[in-house]
């Protein structure tokens, strides 16, 4: 997905809780320091290759040096560039205000939690983009959780949701008021990190969306995203 269409995507979504979420993670990223401060890791399984591509594109396009993410590996080579063998020593060594940012598709591990927990008491903020694990959640300064149905949601952010988290892909109330509840019924988007990780980059690096256009405008643009534009739209007629 390049950075237009993503681009588009976010404006499609922006008073969406898929934005919201992504935009409060974003803008903590950017909250880091300074360069070398955002440290970004994730479990032995997963490596956050990514979504740390695209911070540092996001960093380079936009001079924000400080969302250019040091990435923390579980097991570096040692032949490997000086950026690229960085490990979870460096977890041990972080210092107060630093950001630590932990993308957990599966389980986060005992040690990284211990790391994570101990970086916290030290003062860092930590963020996390999770698929459900509630023991990183409960270490995570903001969160953003997709589990493998979608967007969840905490209890408390939206009014008249659910005591228990679950997940949402809606129109905020106070948004459109005349939008019909059926509007997005069948209409869905991948429920997938790669997407999760494109949303929460672009809103690091991405200024605030200016101005407001109505459900009907953001609703078509969602649908030429996913499905191609009409061929009307192709044809230029």
């Amino acid at each position: 997905m390049d950075s237009e269409r993503v681009a588009a995507l976010r404006d499609a979504l922006v008073h969406t809780s898929w934005w919201s979420r992504a935009s409060e993670l974003g803008r903590a990223v950017r909250s880091t320091p300074g360069p070398g401060h955002l440290l970004l890791v994730g479990t032995p399984r997963v490596e956050p290759w990514h979504l740390a591509a695209h911070l540092d594109d996001e960093a380079r396009l936009n001079a924000l040096p400080q969302i250019a993410p040091q990435l923390v590996r579980w097991n570096p080579p040692e032949q490997a560039p000086d950026h690229l063998t960085i490990g979870l020593g460096r977890l041990e060594q972080v210092s107060r205000g630093e950001t630590v940012f932990v993308v957990a598709p599966d389980a986060a591990p005992d040690p990284l939690l211990e790391r994570v927990d101990d970086a916290r008491r030290i003062g860092a903020t930590v963020l996390a983009l999770d698929g459900g694990d509630e023991q990183l959640g409960s270490l995570a300064h903001e969160r953003m959780t997709v589990s493998s149905s979608g967007l969840v949601v905490p209890e408390g952010l939206l009014p008249h949701a659910p005591r228990a988290a679950r997940p949402l892909f809606s129109i905020n109330e106070d948004d459109d008021r005349g939008l019909p509840p059926e509007v997005l019924a069948g209409l869905a988007l991948p429920a997938s990190f790669d997407l999760a990780q494109h949303f929460v980059s672009a809103a690091a690096g991405l200024p605030p969306v200016g101005g407001r256009r109505g459900w009907r405008d953001r609703l078509g643009h969602l649908i030429d995203l996913i499905s191609g534009p009409s061929p009307r739209q192709n044809t230029g007629q």
